[in-house]
C-alpha cells in the first residue's frame, strides 16, 4: 500500500504547499498529489496558484517523495503538446519522481480560456483520448503531427525527454473512463470508493496502481473537523456529474448550501480518532484501490501530518482488502 498527502492548492499558497511537501516527505508519505485548477471549488478557499510551478519547487526541495497532478485536463486549458513538454521536464527535474495525473476535466477550470468545454461526457473522453494519444506519440521523440476529429499537433518535438517517461493515471468514473485508463493509461485515478470503477478498469484489461482520495478532516475533535471540512469542502459531496459542470465557485457555493454538518461526518474521518480514519480508508481499499490520498481537510495541516506519522502511518500500510472484496 503506498500512502499519499494531498496538497490543497485551492486552500493554500504556493510558498505553503511547498512548505507542506516537505513535511510530508520527512512524515514518510510517499507521494503528494497537488490538483491542477484554475478557480478554487468554493471562493472561501482562497487560492489556486499554478500547480506546474508549485511542483517544481517542490522537486528542487525534495529528494525522495514522488509527486503527482491529480488531475490535469490536457485538451482545453493546456494543449497535450504543451503538457507532454511539461510532464517530461518535471520528470527530469525530479529524477523520474513524477506521476502525470490526466482526466477529462471540469468546466469550472476549462471555461477561463473562452473557447468553450464540450457539453457531452462523450465528446470530453474523445478529446482526453485524442490528448493521450498526442502525449504518447511526443514522447517518443522525434518531430510528430496529428490531426485528430478535436486536436491537432504540427511538426511538434519535445527536445527533453527522460529515459523513464512518466506513469500517467487516468482519472475514471465509468465504463468509457476506465477502458480509456485501461488502454492508454499505465494506472487509474478516482475519488470515490466504488467497486465498480476498479472492476471495470481490471476487465478493460488494467493493470497498473489505482490511485484514491481518501476524505479526512483532522482537528482536536470531531466537530471541529466536520466543520472546517463543511466550510470548504462540502462541493466534495456533490459527486462527480456535478463537480464537472458547474462553472464558479458561486455556483458550488448554491448548490451545496443544503450539506449539513452530519452529511460531512458520513463521508470524511473528522476529529481525531485513528479507527475511524482507518475505517474510510479501508472502504476504498475493499473497493480495490493501493494507492491512498490522504485529503485532509481539517484547518491544520501541520497537526494532521503529525498524526499521520505517530498514528496512521503503521496502520494505513497494513490495510487489505476485506474478506470477498476486490
Amino acid at each position: 500500500m503506498k500512502i499519499g498527502y494531498k496538497l490543497a492548492a485551492e486552500a493554500f499558497g504556493p510558498a505553503e504547499l511547498v512548505r507542506q511537501a516537505v513535511l510530508a516527505e520527512r512524515a514518510g508519505f510517499d507521494f503528494v498529489e497537488i490538483s491542477d485548477h484554475y478557480h478554487p471549488w468554493l471562493d472561501n478557499q482562497g487560492h489556486s496558484p499554478f500547480a506546474w510551478t508549485v511542483l517544481g519547487s517542490i522537486a528542487a526541495k525534495t529528494e525522495r517523495i514522488e509527486l503527482a497532478t491529480g488531475v490535469t485536463c490536457p485538451t482545453v486549458r493546456y494543449h497535450p503538446a504543451i503538457i507532454a513538454q511539461a510532464a517530461a521536464t518535471l520528470a527530469l527535474l525530479s529524477e523520474g519522481r513524477f506521476v502525470l495525473g490526466l482526466g477529462s476535466g471540469e468546466r469550472l477550470n476549462e471555461h477561463v480560456t473562452g473557447v468553450g468545454f464540450p457539453d457531452a461526457v462523450s465528446t470530453r473522453h474523445e478529446m482526453l483520448k485524442e490528448a493521450l494519444e498526442i502525449i504518447r506519440l511526443l514522447w517518443k521523440g522525434g518531430y510528430r503531427s496529428y490531426e485528430g476529429k478535436h486536436l491537432r499537433l504540427t511538426d511538434a518535438r519535445v527536445f527533453d525527454l527522460p529515459e523513464q517517461l512518466p506513469l500517467i493515471a487516468v482519472a475514471a468514473s465509468g465504463k468509457d473512463s476506465t477502458r480509456l485508463a485501461a488502454e492508454l493509461g499505465d494506472g487509474l485515478f478516482a475519488t470515490e470508493d466504488k467497486p465498480d470503477i476498479v472492476r471495470q478498469y481490471r476487465d478493460a484489461g488494467g493493470s497498473g496502481p489505482r490511485y484514491a482520495e481518501v476524505p479526512m478532516a483532522w482537528a482536536p475533535d470531531e466537530h471541529t473537523g466536520a466543520k472546517a471540512a463543511l466550510e470548504t469542502s462540502r462541493w466534495a459531496l456533490t459527486g462527480w456529474k456535478v463537480m464537472s459542470e458547474l462553472p464558479n465557485p458561486v455556483n458550488f457555493d448554491a448548490a451545496t448550501s443544503t450539506v449539513r454538518e452530519e452529511d460531512i461526518l458520513q463521508k470524511f474521518a473528522c476529529g481525531t480518532d485513528p479507527a475511524r480514519f482507518v475505517e474510510v480508508a479501508q472502504k476504498f481499499v475493499d473497493a480495490g484501490f493501493d494507492s491512498l490520498v490522504m485529503q485532509n481537510a481539517g484547518p491544520d495541516p501541520d497537526g494532521f501530518i503529525d498524526f499521520y506519522q505517530r498514528e496512521l502511518d503503521g496502520r494505513m500500510r497494513e490495510l487489505r482488502p476485506s474478506g470477498g472484496q476486490a
